[in-house]
């Protein structure tokens, strides 16, 4: 019975070998999605979220893919995803967290989302959690499950296969590989698992900064850097931050960039705070400061710096015209100028449609 949190994994660099761990280890493809507990009793259906909230009425369609492909009363764990033009779009996704109902229908019928099977909790009256990994596999299996709505998610023991698919479905937008031990039962809220991510490099312009939320007048400390890249028309266009820093650290970076503080507006982002920036997001541009359209009373103001200064950050993977997730901060880069900070210095993945991954699910296709 719900709630169930998601067994989870730990970093490491390169795909392991299957010798490193007792009993060996099962590699699958890492999904960027938003990873779901699916509970189904007969006609009954819940999906619950990572954070163990419900997402039933966000995604109607999975729950008819539910009722149709899997067992009637079962409990699997998975990811589910939206794909577009033979890739995921993980911005699509997060467009279908609406609260009308109505826009909640359009949305499954304009961007329907697949759900993506990777492990077995319960089937039938079977708590199937203390069963080793190579056995639940095996019964996952056996549920044939292949689509059109919810898909077994691929799995090999071979660790030069895994490393194949760490290079290879990164261009149909996955996010690495994940390991599992073999032996091991489903462990929930535990780290057992290993994820393999991939890790890149950028050139950024440093223009502005967010308070932390524990700063105070008397000792402000700053929260996250806010990253730039121009574009091919000369725009700095926001890409992203990076947020994790020592304690000590974020209030000695206070006085570091103190110098750099400006209120010109001549800013290339002197604009946030116009009310029709909450919206252009819509139109592929953003600024920092922008209402958020996920909460529109979350404080998103920011202390403008001028674009002098360039920092590399690390990151895993661009989400359009956006890092995916936040930045890790490695360097500052006096020998470069900001200038010279531009899109055309990011790695592209090698395109790999995700119809050879989820034949026939929607948008797997480049025609999708």
């Amino acid at each position: 019975m719900p709630p169930v949190p998601p067994m989870l994994a730990r970093s490491v660099r390169g795909v392991p070998a299957p010798s490193s761990v007792a009993g060996g280890l099962s590699y699958e493809p890492k999904w960027d999605g938003f990873r779901t507990i699916v509970f189904r009793d007969g006609d009954e259906v819940l999906l619950a979220s990572r954070n163990l909230r419900p997402m039933t009425r966000y995604f109607p369609e999975v729950v008819a893919s539910v009722l149709r492909e899997l067992p009637a009363r079962c409990v699997v764990d998975g990811e589910i995803v939206v794909a577009r033009g033979g890739r995921l779009d993980f911005e699509a996704l997060q467009q279908r967290i609406h609260p009308a109902d109505s826009r909640v229908r359009l949305l499954a019928a304009e961007t329907p989302a697949t759900l993506v099977v990777f492990d077995l909790l319960a089937l039938d009256d079977l708590d199937v959690r203390a069963v080793p990994q190579a056995e639940r596999r095996a019964a996952l299996e056996g549920l044939g499950l292949d689509g059109p709505g919810a898909f077994l998610t691929p799995a090999t023991r071979d660790a030069t296969v895994a490393t194949d698919w760490f290079e290879t479905f990164e261009g149909a937008g996955l996010d690495g590989v994940v390991a599992k031990p073999l032996a091991a039962p489903y462990a929930p809220g535990q780290r057992t698992m290993l994820k393999v991510k991939h890790e890149r490099t950028a050139d950024c312009v440093l223009a502005g900064y967010r308070l932390h939320k524990e700063s105070t007048p008397d000792r402000p400390l700053v929260g996250s850097l806010l990253l730039g890249l121009y574009d091919g028309a000369g725009q700095l266009q926001s890409v992203g931050v990076a947020a994790s820093f020592p304690t000590a650290r974020r209030a000695a970076l206070i006085g570091e960039l103190a110098g750099l503080v400006t209120d010109s507006p001549d800013h290339p982002w002197a604009d946030w705070r116009d009310p029709a920036l909450a919206e252009a997001g819509a139109a592929g541009e953003r600024r920092p400061g922008a209402v958020s359209r996920w909460n529109a009373g979350k404080d998103l103001s920011f202390v403008p710096l001028r674009p002098e200064r360039v920092v590399e950050v690390a990151y895993d993977h661009m989400e359009g015209t956006r890092f995916r997730h936040t930045t890790q901060f490695r360097r500052w880069r006096a020998d470069r100028d900001p200038a010279s900070c531009t899109y055309d210095q990011l790695e592209e993945p090698v395109g790999y449609h995700l119809a050879t991954i989820l034949p026939g699910a929607p948008g797997s296709t480049s025609a999708g």
